[in-house]
C-alpha cells in the first residue's frame, strides 16, 4: 500500500478555480499511473483524469474535458488537478490514487492504493 496525501479542496462559487495536490511520501510516483477520482452526494465513485507520470499520457472524462487538467511535477512527486469553471455537480469528495501500472484508466477497480479524499464544494 501506498499513502496518498490529497490537498488544495475547498469551497468555491461556480465558474471559480481550485488546484488539487497528490503526494506519495516514501513513493516514487513516477513509474506508476495516478488517478483522480470523485464521490458526489448519493454518487458512485468516478474516474475524473489520470496521468502517466513518466510518460505524460493522460485521460480525462467527458464532463470535465476542457475545464480540468492534470499535470505532474516530477521533482516534487506531484500530481495536481486544476480545475477551472467549476459547477454545483462538480461538488464532491475528489480522491487521488495509484496503480501498479503505468497504463492510464478511469476505472477505480484498476488502483489498489487512495488517499484519504477532499472535499470540493461548489455553491453560490
Amino acid at each position: 500500500q501506498v499513502q496518498l496525501v490529497e490537498s488544495g479542496g475547498g469551497e468555491v462559487q461556480p465558474g471559480g478555480s481550485l488546484r488539487l495536490s497528490c503526494t506519495a511520501p516514501g513513493f516514487t510516483l513516477d513509474y506508476y499511473a495516478v488517478g483522480w477520482f470523485r464521490q458526489g452526494p448519493g454518487k458512485e465513485r468516478e474516474g475524473v483524469s489520470c496521468i502517466s507520470p513518466r510518460y505524460g499520457s493522460t485521460r480525462y472524462a467527458d464532463s470535465v474535458k476542457g475545464r480540468f487538467t492534470i499535470s505532474k511535477d516530477r521533482a516534487k512527486n506531484t500530481v495536481y488537478l486544476q480545475m477551472n469553471s467549476l459547477k454545483p455537480e462538480d461538488t464532491a469528495v475528489y480522491y487521488c490514487a495509484t496503480r501498479g501500472d503505468w497504463r492510464t484508466s478511469l476505472v477505480a477497480p484498476d488502483f489498489t492504493s487512495w488517499g484519504q479524499g477532499t472535499q470540493v464544494t461548489v455553491s453560490s
